[in-house]
């Protein structure tokens, strides 16, 4: 078994995408922050609440709160009351990012043909069934490192 750390890996592998991501969703004012992951959720979930994206996408409220403002401030999103909860409001995407959802897709894909290049097929769907077990295992994972056992990072 390889001693390169896991956690160290997949960080990088963030941050990369990330720089990336940035450089060519900044024209769009898309530029960082993880807005894009906001509004790809709500492209594919119109009405999802802010509370149920924070949760899905285990980001912080501040953060979605953030991104959710910045969405709306861009036109890409508007917010509708919920009429199950006065509280709460349903986020919906605008006729400005429907408008922008194949550019945006198509950028998204376009940076997934790029990372998996190197892979075939088979190893490219092994390998996000991996991560996807890694993540439930974080998912379940307490806040402090186990005694006795190695940090990740």
């Amino acid at each position: 078994m390889s001693n390169e750390p896991i956690g160290k890996l997949i960080a990088y592998l963030q941050r990369q995408n990330q720089k990336q991501l940035s450089k060519e969703l900044t024209p769009y004012g898309l530029g960082s922050g993880g807005q894009h992951s906001f509004l790809k959720l709500i492209l594919n979930r119109p009405g999802i609440t802010q509370d149920r994206m924070t949760d899905e996408m285990k980001f912080d409220k501040a953060t979605t709160a953030r991104s959710v403002k910045h969405l709306e401030q861009l036109g890409f999103i508007e917010r509708r009351p919920d009429p199950n909860d006065r509280r709460s409001s349903l986020l919906y995407p605008t006729a400005k990012a429907l408008e922008f959802a194949p550019v945006f897709h198509s950028i998204l894909d376009e940076f997934n043909r790029k990372l998996t290049a190197n892979l075939t097929e088979a190893e490219t769907e092994t390998l996000v069934e991996l991560l996807h077990k890694i993540t439930r295992n974080t998912a379940d994972a307490p806040d402090h490192p186990v005694r006795g056992k190695p940090d990740p990072s």
